[in-house]
């Protein structure tokens, strides 16, 4: 039996931002009984060179999104970068995961060999569907899921790796 392009992207896309909401919440709660504000806490980077927690879980759902829309052929919907509270990067996990989730199956699947160009880095790059998927986005994705859940943890939040990988089937 073989894996089908919408069932190694949208399953693996809807988790990502399921567990990264998990992750989020128990950020928040940390925050708050530390009393920490948003503000603080959705600044605080790793290092000064990497992007802050909200913008890791902005990237990380941009990514999805512009990954499922692509893999349709698409055109990716924008999202504005607004969020400046918890409530806020939570209700963005929601939008993007309803947005992914309108892309049927039949819109993704036989998409290996689509021609998926894009600008990155300053360049332009293009890609075959599946390596898109394999080679740019779901690394992507986990980076940035994996860069919010390290700067909760640095900052205290009681976060396992339980949390990071969520339930198992």
């Amino acid at each position: 039996m073989s894996l089908s392009m919408h069932q190694a992207s949208v399953p693996v896309f809807l988790r990502a931002l399921d567990n990264l909401h998990v992750v989020l919440v128990k950020g928040a709660a940390h925050a708050k009984s530390k009393n920490v504000s948003d503000a603080v806490m959705l600044s605080t980077r790793l290092i000064p060179d990497m992007y802050p927690l909200s913008r890791q879980v902005q990237i990380a759902c941009d990514i999805a999104c512009r990954g499922a829309a692509r893999l349709a052929g698409a055109e990716p919907r924008s999202f504005p970068d607004t969020e400046q509270t918890f409530d806020e990067l939570l209700a963005r996990i929601g939008s993007a995961k309803s947005y992914i989730r309108s892309f049927a199956a039949a819109d993704i699947n036989d998409s290996e060999e689509r021609q998926i160009t894009l600008k990155t880095g300053g360049r332009e790059c293009t890609f075959r569907g599946q390596d898109f998927l394999c080679h740019f986005v779901l690394p992507n994705i986990f980076f940035h899921c994996t860069t919010a859940y390290n700067i909760l943890r640095e900052a205290g939040a009681a976060l396992g790796k339980a949390d990071f990988i969520g339930p198992q089937p």
